[in-house]
């Protein structure tokens, strides 16, 4: 009798666990609102009793203070099966709110890839809007009333706070209540009713000038940081922008006898010749190598010189795909908006536009080259060519940055040198390569 008890008690707590497991799964939002009442060691041992991703999903959609404080409390196996689940943009967001120390110990305890992903997110150039932000800003859930607005504020605010911004369970910014506010309105109204919702935001890789811009035009307290998903990174306060302002008039006095590492427009000549002729240097052994592999097909092109007025123009619209290829990836890493991790996601992207505008320009191509040559193989050759060339051309436009990137290079530096020499070779190579293979169908 007593084993059956046992076995019907550990059935149903099989079962209660299955049961927490779906319900975290598909309803984490509503659940970290739940659990957002408890302190964070009763927080910590319900991501301890549930899995690693549904774990994540939680952390996420807390309350960035909150979460934070729970991520000090997580032993290190757990922070190394969690934080992989955890969007980087968000755990770095998170890991900013603690001390340096922390961060790093964290950090160290994190698989390196994911480590490295994360600090990407936690460092700004010097001069940019990231650079000055508190990312231990004061923020609620749109969905709670006023009254426990007002007690949040008075447990857990800065005594100076003036904004209140207001999240949804994405962390996403929605609106802001100033504390003034909260004083006049009915206590039970929910803060989604009343905030307001039109907010100027600025992205952190923007330069400290456009924030000075928006401060002079709206006269606020604070200005949101948001991602590109909109998601609350930090706050940027009129004083820290004074204080910034200063300090940007010191160091132009300090740099007023040219000692910078960086070119301008009246750098001293023999400083931008260093600068630039290791590139054209560089950019002269690509062009011989593109060259070079027009030279092998010397015989061919002597045979059908009109190879020979058509291939700039394949080449040229390779250079132009890779280029806009490379323009948008380039401005996604800028903008960390995609990192190199995704790489086969954003080549994939870049291949599939490259061939329908690939299709949609050998139509215009060929269609020009038949009425001009009359020639059904010069036309078949050139349509062909057309399509491989930008095909690989978009790939080489998202695969060159995000390889540098990877190997710590710059990529707006480097990409360009690079991605010429491969759009000319392939543009030349696919052109004057089918002309050979297919030689048949030009001769008259």
């Amino acid at each position: 009798m007593s084993t059956r008890v046992v076995d019907m008690t550990v059935t149903e707590r099989r079962g209660a666990h299955i049961l927490n497991e779906a319900f975290f799964l598909k309803h984490h939002q509503e659940a970290a609102r739940i659990l957002e009442a408890y302190p964070a060691t009763d927080i910590l041992r319900v991501l301890q009793g549930t899995s690693a991703k549904n774990a994540a999903n939680l952390l996420s959609s807390i309350t960035p203070p909150i979460a934070a404080d729970t991520i000090t409390l997580m032993p290190t196996d757990l922070l190394k099966q969690v934080i992989p689940h955890m969007s980087p943009s968000l755990a770095g967001a998170l890991f900013k709110r603690l001390e340096e120390d922390l961060q790093r110990a964290i950090l160290f305890r994190v698989p390196d890839r994911y480590a490295e992903e994360i600090r990407s997110y936690m460092t700004y150039p010097v001069e940019s809007v990231g650079s000055l932000m508190d990312p231990r800003f004061f923020v609620l859930q749109e969905e709670v009333t006023v009254r426990e607005a007002m007690l949040q504020v008075r447990s857990g605010a800065q005594k100076d706070v003036h904004d209140v911004y207001v999240v949804d369970r994405s962390q996403k910014l929605v609106g802001k209540i100033s504390v003034r506010d909260l004083l006049l309105v009915d206590p039970e109204e929910k803060l989604q009713a009343m905030m307001t919702r039109d907010l100027p935001t600025i992205h952190p890789l923007e330069s400290s000038e456009e924030i000075v811009e928006l401060f002079g035009e709206r006269h606020f307290f604070t200005i949101p940081v948001v991602d590109l998903d909109n998601r609350l990174l930090g706050v940027i306060r009129n004083e820290d922008i004074i204080k910034a302002s200063q300090e940007d008039a010191t160091a132009d006095l300090q740099t007023m006898v040219g000692a910078n590492k960086d070119e301008r427009a009246l750098s001293p000549v023999w400083f931008s010749v260093r600068k630039r002729l290791p590139w054209l240097q560089l950019n002269l052994l690509t062009a011989f190598f593109a060259a070079f592999v027009v030279g092998m097909f010397e015989g061919t092109i002597a045979k059908f010189t009109a190879l020979a007025v058509l291939l700039p123009v394949v080449a040229g619209q390779s250079g132009n795909t890779g280029a806009q290829s490379l323009a948008v990836v380039i401005r996604g890493l800028a903008l960390r908006d995609i990192r190199p991790s995704q790489w086969l996601r954003v080549s994939g992207k870049e291949v599939y536009v490259a061939f329908l505008n690939g299709l949609a320009v050998s139509a215009t191509a060929c269609l020009a080259v038949a009425l001009w040559s009359r020639s059904l193989g010069l036309t078949v050759i050139i349509g062909l060519s057309m399509i491989v060339s930008m095909v690989i051309a978009g790939l080489s436009g998202a695969i060159i940055p995000l390889a540098l990137k990877a190997m710590k290079q710059d990529p707006a530096q480097s990409s360009s040198i690079v991605l010429t020499t491969v759009t000319d070779v392939v543009g030349f190579f696919s052109f004057l390569g089918l002309a050979t293979l297919l030689s048949g169908l030009l001769e008259p």
